[in-house]
């Protein structure tokens, strides 16, 4: 089949963490993307403010750079960065069909994680040639020789054959712009790691005189064109003003609409092209409803190419109008017509997300790969000026063969030595089987278990807590099981407002002897608002709004000095972990607050005998 040699695709693969978008960066300034006198930030990439601030990829981007390869010319690569958690699995998903080789990048020191294994797992399942790269080979604790060693058995284990087991490595250290094709010899700059991308990915290749087939991966916006779609071009070409046949793959209708602008990508910015190849990435306007999966074709020979497939979510919530006494008070967007018409918005372009309806009209199911995946949504919408009451987490299970199965994930844990009984201990409480143990001999132990997904959730605080900040776990999906029966997740339970107005330090200091407070003095509450953690199991109402009485009377020890211990803040990630199915958080653009379900004492009460009926 012929072959543009003057392009190629890659995409750049790799865990959370080990550096895919600081490497983008130093391929964008060497390549001479960004000019002398313009000032670049770090991450380049990573453009929304999400991602910044958790330090991850969200959203999968593409950018392109233009370098002169010996023998070959000048050859433009599309580097698409997708995200390292499987969380954004789909976006991961998406990436790797508008590409024809991979980049996968390994920490030195840590190695292959969870994550790892399922980016992976994509890019073989797609045949697609592979390029390690290991990365921070400027570590103090590198074990570079270890590292690829467990990337080979990460291919075995992954069923790869012999040609993609046949792979070429390069040692970089990306923050320095650096590679080396040699273990231990440091690079100047990043020319190896490019010619390895024209030699060792493929030019992408096309049918001769085939019609045109371009399939739809992602969507955009621009608030002068409208919606975007962006896709690769398989077969033929594409010219702004053309009319072209737009093939829905959800109806199987066959439309003829008109390109209204066409842009190709050139650094880090769209441009606008007259005309666009077999192998280019582009983005199209003039389609106001077009979705993933739709194909653009030839409007005399219109065939539609297979839509893209994503693996089905593992965790779901409920997400609903905001029905606490507080509602309306910092948010614009209040009514379940405005909660419905953004979560459509949000499938129309997040294919790995489910919106399913409830008993209610005014709550929604939300399903995902991920509670991350999630938190990023509520966040999403939070900052776009919605209130909204979001439901504990729960897993999304299967029936079969009459039985019910729950998702299970693979959880790579690495911890000092000195903790390793306490995080035993707390994945036996969560059902976890160990897979394996390795101990480096440098202090630190690293443990593979399969754990059942609801034992995850809520997890990652108390997992900090007990290892001193200085654990760090990942898990990804790895299958369906039978269902492991009942999991205690949370010892504590919960200080419960029984009367609105606003807290008082006397009532403040009374309640700090039973666990930890969410609130200060000052504050707002209301009736069934959770205002603490108890340090018992069981629920405690109390009266935080409660004030010293007054008196006349002087006395030399009434009012001994009393320090007020600072109210824990829980981020809307931490108060969704922190949440027990008859909790719920409500979140508004000003305020994340946690309340029960049922706000009054007497509701809470019939609800109890009447589960514990059910139950008999």
């Amino acid at each position: 089949m012929p072959a543009r040699q003057d392009l190629r695709n890659v995409a750049i693969i790799a865990h959370v963490d080990h550096g895919k978008t600081t490497l983008v960066d130093a391929l964008l300034r060497q390549s001479g993307t960004f000019s002398a006198h313009e000032e670049v930030t770090d991450r380049v990439m990573d453009s929304m403010d999400q991602e910044r601030e958790r330090g991850i990829t969200i959203l999968a981007k593409n950018a392109a750079i233009r370098y002169q390869a010996e023998g070959v010319g000048e050859v433009k690569i599309n580097l698409v960065d997708t995200p390292g958690h499987a969380d954004f699995g789909g976006e991961v998903e998406r990436g790797l069909t508008m590409v024809d080789g991979v980049v996968l990048l390994v920490d030195s020191s840590e190695g292959p994680l969870p994550q790892t294994r399922f980016v992976l797992r994509k890019a073989l399942e797609a045949s697609l040639p592979v390029i390690l790269v290991i990365n921070k080979v400027d570590r103090p604790d590198a074990r570079i020789s270890e590292v690829v060693d467990e990337v080979y058995q990460l291919f075995i284990d992954l069923d790869a054959n012999e040609d993609q087991i046949e792979f070429p490595i390069v040692y970089t250290n990306a923050r320095a712009g650096q590679a080396s094709l040699e273990q231990g010899v440091d690079g100047t700059d990043l020319k190896p790691l490019l010619d390895l991308l024209v030699s060792a990915v493929p030019a992408p290749q096309y049918t001769e005189g085939h019609g045109l087939q371009a399939l739809v991966t992602n969507l955009d916006a621009s608030a002068y064109v409208g919606r975007l779609a962006l896709c690769r071009v398989h077969n033929g070409t594409i010219k702004k003003g053309q009319t072209v046949a737009w093939c829905r793959h959800e109806s199987g209708d066959v439309e003829r609409v008109r390109v209204v602008e066409l842009y190709i990508t050139e650094g880090m910015n769209r441009v606008a092209a007259a005309e666009a190849a077999p192998g280019d990435i582009i983005a199209l306007a003039g389609f106001p409803e077009i979705t993933i999966g739709d194909t653009i074709a030839d409007v005399n020979d219109p065939k539609p190419l297979p839509p893209v497939s994503v693996d089905e979510p593992a965790l779901g919530m409920t997400i609903g109008i905001n029905t606490s006494p507080l509602a309306g008070k910092s948010g614009n967007k209040l009514t379940a017509r405005q909660i419905s018409d953004r979560l459509q918005a949000e499938l129309v372009g997040n294919v790995s997300i489910r919106v399913l309806e409830t008993e209610r009209p005014d709550t929604w199911e939300v399903q995902g790969r991920g509670e991350l995946q999630l938190g990023v949504l509520v966040e999403t919408m939070r900052r776009e000026g919605f209130e909204l009451t979001v439901g504990k987490p729960k897993v999304v299970t299967q029936e079969v063969n009459g039985k019910v199965h729950e998702p299970i994930e693979r959880m790579a844990i690495d911890v000092p030595e000195d903790y390793l009984g306490t995080v035993t201990q707390l994945m036996a409480l969560r059902k976890g089987r160990m897979e394996q143990m390795i101990n480096h001999g440098t202090g630190w132990v690293r443990l593979e278990y399969l754990v059942p997904a609801r034992g995850l959730i809520g997890f990652r605080t108390e997992f900090m807590t007990e290892t001193r900040g200085s654990g760090i776990m990942h898990s990804v999906f790895e299958r369906y099981e039978p269902w492991q029966g009942d999991i205690k997740t949370r010892a504590s339970g919960s200080l419960v407002a029984d009367r609105s107005g606003k807290t008082a330090s006397f009532a403040i200091m009374r309640m700090q002897e039973r666990g930890g407070l969410f609130v200060g003095p000052g504050e707002e509450v209301y009736e069934g608002m959770i205002v603490g953690s108890n340090a018992r199991a069981d629920d405690l109402d109390v009266n935080a709004v409660r004030e010293k009485k007054q008196t006349n009377i002087r006395s030399a020890n009434a009012d001994d000095m009393v320090n007020i211990v600072p109210a824990m803040r829980l981020s809307l990630d931490q108060a969704l972990e922190f949440i027990r199915p008859d909790e719920c958080v409500e979140v508004t653009p000003e305020s994340v607050r946690l309340r029960k379900v049922l706000l009054t004492a007497n509701d809470r009460v019939k609800a109890s005998r009447n589960a514990a009926k059910a139950g008999d």
